[in-house]
């Protein structure tokens, strides 16, 4: 009977969330959707194009609210047994509040490890190739930068000039280009010099290289020209760079872990990096601590009269707890505390109900 039971229990409660995640699903599709088509309105794209990047941006997008998912699929759960007297059955077999709590809490738990390992890399893959394929469509195109396997990539244009330049990693400590290419073109993009150099101070804007050599064509014939330091302006700094490296949606929770002192050398903001992976650590106990609060305010009453009431908190509470997580994080982006006790402060808080 008991495994009956807790087949019951927690088959009923899975079927709440898929039930919940698929109507969050729908309205992100129709949301999102607007958007993308304001996007291409001016493109002569497929028609299906902005469904599918709505649809494949959508998944990445609720992982970040999937707490309150749990929050709100617990409390549907949790109403819906005591609405239909199948918790004064369960408490019949001996089944207690606080039992019923934990059989749901842990399997919310065990979900919020399973998404991290499982459904979060395939939404990470879906987010690469929405940001992929929504960057081969950009209008804004006098400035670009992407930063690859192949190292960081910038254009630029300038006086009527155009710039590239290419790096093989980002020196962290330093703030500067390790391996420095960079190609002046013309209007009409012919090669008028190639500056090469080891290294380049990026601190701000005006970006001093060093140990330089310029290549240039004098009466058709190929030169080179070596000097200590050259000076040039552009409209990227080190601060600018790393900061446009924040989607860490394309970076699943296993590359952070396989991948983390790999991505801190290659240049990535250590900073983002470390609020990325914990961020996605702290879910699972999240998971855990929202289904114990949909629980406190469920379990206590048998009384049906009390479901406005408890539909109002889940407003109201949920909105709090939204705020308290972005508060908190701001506080540690602008260090004003921690960021990794800013980062867990919301999941300390909630455990002290």
């Amino acid at each position: 009977m008991n495994k009956i039971i807790l087949s019951y229990l927690i088959k009923n409660f899975l079927k709440c969330i898929f039930i919940f995640f698929i109507i969050i699903y729908c309205f992100g599709l129709i949301l999102n959707l607007f958007e993308e088509i304001e996007f291409f309105k001016n493109i002569k794209v497929s028609a299906l194009l902005p469904l599918k990047l709505t649809a494949v941006y959508i998944p990445s997008m609720i992982i970040k609210i999937f707490p309150f998912i749990i929050f709100f699929a617990s409390m549907w759960f949790m109403v819906k047994i005591r609405n239909n007297k199948d918790l004064l059955t369960l408490k019949v077999y001996s089944y207690s509040n606080i039992k019923i709590f934990f059989i749901l809490a842990f399997t919310s738990f065990i979900l919020g490890w399973v998404i991290l390992f499982f459904f979060n890399p395939v939404t990470s893959l879906l987010a690469e190739y929405y940001e992929k394929t929504k960057s081969n469509y950009s209008r804004d195109i006098d400035h670009l930068i992407t930063y690859n396997k192949n190292g960081l990539w910038i254009k630029e244009n300038f006086d009527n000039q155009n710039r590239i330049i290419s790096a093989n990693k980002i020196g962290i400590e330093n703030k500067e280009l390790i391996d420095v290419k960079i190609f002046n073109l013309s209007e009409d993009f012919n090669l008028i010099e190639e500056v090469v150099s080891q290294k380049a101070s990026i601190e701000n804007n005006n970006w001093v290289l060093y140990d330089v050599i310029i290549y240039f064509y004098e009466d058709n014939i190929l030169k080179q020209k070596k000097i200590d330091t050259y000076e040039i302006n552009s409209n990227y700094n080190y601060y600018k760079i790393t900061s446009l490296f924040r989607n860490f949606d394309t970076m699943s929770f296993l590359d952070l872990i396989l991948n983390y002192e790999k991505l801190n050398n290659q240049g990535y903001n250590k900073t983002l990096l470390k609020q990325s992976l914990h961020s996605l650590l702290s879910l699972p106990f999240f998971f855990f601590l929202m289904t114990g609060l949909a629980a406190i305010a469920t379990l206590g009453t048998l009384k049906q009269s009390e479901n406005y009431k408890l539909i109002i908190f889940c407003l109201i509470i949920s909105v709090l707890i939204f705020y308290l997580k972005d508060l908190s994080l701001a506080l540690g982006q602008t260090d004003r505390i921690p960021l990794l006790l800013s980062i867990w402060a919301p999941i300390i808080a909630l455990s002290f109900f």
